[in-house]
């Protein structure tokens, strides 16, 4: 009995690794967050093994059946729409669970979106804090503002259709010249990375039709100062 957290590619399809296949076709059963968009991913490499949804809308009512196979015997393998699955995905409740009943968890190295978007950046990657997504509605302000008080780089996710918005939240707590860096469509055709001032960053996307999947990284408080590393 085995748990597989399985990463996959963030855009180009090109960037799954050969282990995650082999694992892939040899589980028992391939957990996905979404069926449809994991089964291109299957059918291009070749993958036949059984799928089954598995998603936070319904992985409370199916985490004690999945438990159940796992302790027959069964190699699972865990897999999100794209990335490694637990990373603002669901896995964390599975994995805490299997932990607690004995089975064997293992997460392969792939890919992760913040991973290129933070080196990218120019910004100090040092030390950062990953935040994911913020509070759509009720906290948001309140998360907002905490920010102003993060010395170390923040790492958070976005919807292309919040972005200008989050940069112009931001700028009013943190001021327009705070450092940032704004990548999106990570590996594929389309990748784009822009970085500046929060005003440079938030005019450059208030004036397109922003798409795609959406990091941002965010210089901590006080800013990175070439002049103190010399």
């Amino acid at each position: 009995m085995k748990l597989y957290l399985v990463p996959t590619p963030v855009g180009n399809l090109g960037d799954m690794t050969y282990r995650a296949v082999e694992v892939l076709r040899g589980a028992d059963l391939i957990l996905a967050e979404d069926t449809r968009t994991s089964r291109v991913v299957m059918q291009h490499y070749g993958i036949d093994t059984p799928l089954q949804s598995y998603h936070i809308f319904n992985e409370h009512q199916t985490l004690q059946r999945v438990i159940d196979r796992l302790l027959a015997g069964q190699v699972i393998a865990l897999v999100t729409d794209a990335g490694t699955p637990g990373i603002s995905d669901p896995g964390f409740l599975l994995v805490r669970e299997a932990v607690r009943n004995g089975i064997d968890v293992e997460t392969l190295p792939g890919a992760t979106a913040f991973v290129p978007a933070l080196v990218d950046s120019g910004i100090p990657c040092d030390r950062f804090t990953f935040l994911g997504f913020l509070p759509h509605k009720k906290g948001r302000q309140t998360a907002v503002r905490q920010l102003a008080e993060e010395k170390r780089t923040m790492v958070i996710y976005e919807s292309p259709y919040r972005l200008v918005k989050l940069l112009e939240e931001l700028m009013e707590v943190l001021g327009e010249n705070r450092q940032v860096s704004v990548s999106r469509e990570i590996s594929k055709v389309h990748a784009e990375t822009a970085r500046g001032t929060l005003r440079e960053v938030r005019d450059h996307f208030a004036s397109k039709e922003v798409k795609g999947e959406i990091v941002v990284v965010l210089s901590g408080e006080p800013a990175f100062d070439e002049e103190e590393v010399q």
